[in-house]
Formats: structure tokens, C-alpha cells, sequence
């Protein structure tokens, strides 16, 4: 009888749900693991504590907003729909790698964190202004607490005379 309520529990969680929603929620995982497993393989120890500051924020600001907003959900009466948590650290994933290692390793984890944020929406769990809040969430808690590997940074720059880049080195 255990084993048959565990299979159960397995269908209903991952084959019931369509593969949109099946992929969004596994890219909500992967991408914050893999940022993460990045300052491990680099041996980038201040890149770590940024991480558990920048995900310890977005998540800790999700979690409070959806039980102070308690917004209901489009597709019940659960009332814990902004901001979408799978969008907030999807994005947070995704943020790091940007704002840590640059914007031309960001672009695949940008694509699937809004990939994670579509699938929110097209599963009916959570209403476009959800999942906004959420990249938002993400995208700012990584601009406040990450700085850039090995203090280089390249930015465009964009001034009424002048159009090219900006390189900038800290020490």
C-alpha cells in the first residue's frame, strides 16, 4: 500500500503536469545550482557568499511578499501567487552568472529563466505582472550584492557624443 501511494504521489507530480510546466520546474532548481556549482568549480569563494546573499534575498522578499500580498492564484483559490517563486529563482540563477562572470555567459540562463517564467503563465499558476515580480526580484538582489570576477568590468556607454564601451578594473 506505501509503495502504491508513493507511485501515486510520483505520477501525480511529474507525469500529470505538462512538459512546460515539467521544465520550468526543473530549470528553477538548475539554474541557481548551477551558478552556484560554477564559484565551486572556479574556486571563487567571494562568489559564493555573494550567491547566499543575492538568492538568500530573493527568496527570503518572495516568500514574505506572496504571504503579505496573498494574491490568488488564476487556477485556484491558493492564494500565493505574486511573486512567482519558480520566476524569482530562476532569474536569480541567472542574474549571478551575469553579474558575476559577464553578460556573454548569461544569455543561455537568461533564455531558460524566461523559458521558467512562460511556463509559469502557460500552466496557469501565476499572472504576467507574477513572474515580472519575481525576475525582478531576482535580477535586483544580484545588482545590489555581486560584483564582477576579479573586479573587471565592461559596460556599454552611451553618451550624446559618445557610443562604445567602458573597461574598468578595482583593486
Amino acid at each position: 500500500m506505501k509503495s502504491f501511494f508513493l507511485i501515486s504521489l510520483l505520477y501525480l507530480s511529474v507525469f500529470a503536469k505538462s512538459t512546460t510546466e515539467t521544465v520550468g520546474d526543473i530549470l528553477q532548481i538548475a539554474l541557481p545550482l548551477s551558478a552556484y556549482s560554477t564559484t565551486l568549480y572556479l574556486s571563487d569563494t567571494e562568489g559564493e557568499y555573494q550567491f547566499y546573499k543575492a538568492y538568500g534575498t530573493t527568496m527570503a522578499t518572495t516568500i514574505a511578499l506572496k504571504y503579505t500580498v496573498a494574491e490568488p492564484r488564476p487556477d485556484s483559490d491558493n492564494k500565493d501567487s505574486f511573486p512567482s517563486g519558480h520566476t524569482s529563482s530562476a532569474f536569480a540563477g541567472a542574474s549571478f552568472v551575469h553579474f558575476r562572470y559577464g553578460l556573454k555567459y548569461a544569455i543561455i540562463p537568461y533564455l531558460a529563466a524566461t523559458y521558467t517564467a512562460y511556463s509559469r503563465v502557460a500552466s496557469n499558476k501565476h499572472y504576467t505582472h507574477d513572474v515580472l515580480a519575481g525576475a525582478l526580484l531576482g535580477i535586483l538582489s544580484n545588482w545590489y550584492f555581486v560584483t564582477s570576477y576579479k573586479d573587471v568590468t565592461i559596460n556599454p556607454s552611451y553618451t550624446a557624443n559618445y557610443k562604445g564601451v567602458t573597461l574598468s578594473y578595482n583593486w
